[in-house]
Formats: structure tokens, sequence, C-alpha cells
């Protein structure tokens, strides 16, 4: 019967997290040296969705499998004034593409909004089949 709340619960966590690791890449666009301090810029996050619970990946539901770095290209821009300009005067910046990144937490908002609506609704469902058996 609470079946149907479990997996809300769990699309809803796994979409919390897909909006953390966008914002994450939003907030990092013009980082162009990691924790070190070293010339490397910030590599963009992806989140990657599994069936199943995050504490039981037998039972249904939706989980994060993993967050990957994306394996593209650094963006080169000409920018020899730069201190982070390398020899032939081009600066590395992240491989992060602000519309893809808008896009993408677009849907997953809208993702979140949907599965908050279904456990409403399932919540007012349950509630009601209680109602009629008391």
């Amino acid at each position: 019967m609470f079946d149907s709340l479990d997996i809300g619960a769990s699309a809803l966590q796994a979409q919390r997290l897909r909006m953390d690791t966008i914002a994450g890449n939003v907030a990092n666009v013009n980082t162009t040296r990691n924790a070190k301090g070293e010339k490397i810029p910030y590599q963009r996050r992806i989140t990657y969705f599994a069936s199943g619970q995050p504490t039981d990946p037998e039972k249904p539901g939706v989980r994060v499998s993993e967050v990957t770095l994306d394996p593209a290209p650094f963006q080169k821009r000409y920018e020899p004034w730069n201190k982070d300009a390398g020899e032939d005067g081009y600066v590395l910046y992240p491989n992060i593409d602000l519309a893809i990144e808008y896009v993408n937490m677009l849907e997953a908002s809208r993702a979140y909004e949907a599965n908050v609506t279904m456990m409403e609704t399932s919540k007012a469902m349950i509630n009601s089949t209680l109602r009629l058996m008391a």
C-alpha cells in the first residue's frame, strides 16, 4: 500500500541529487584551477539513475547509480593576459555549457514537481481507502 510513497520518495531524493550536481556545474562554470591550485579546470559532473531504492536495489524505485565526470574536452579561450593562460595564450575552461545545464535543471525540477504531485495523489487515495474501511 505504501510502496507508491516509497517510490515517489526515492525519485525525489534522486532528482534532488541531480539538481545539486547541476548547481555545482553552474557554480564552477569559470573555475580554471582544481582544489590543489593546479591549472586543471573543473570537469562537468553527470548524474546517472538506476532502478531500485537507494537502500535496497531490489525494491521498486529510482536511485542515483553514479555521478561521473564528463569526458568532453575543455573549452579553450584565447586570453594571453590571463594568469592561467598557457604558453600559447589559451586558457582552459570547464566543459560546461550553461544552456545545457539550464535545460537539465528545468527537466529535473519538473520531474521533482511531478513526483510531489504523484505522492500527494497517492496519499489522498490511501486516506480515502482508510476512510472507506473505517
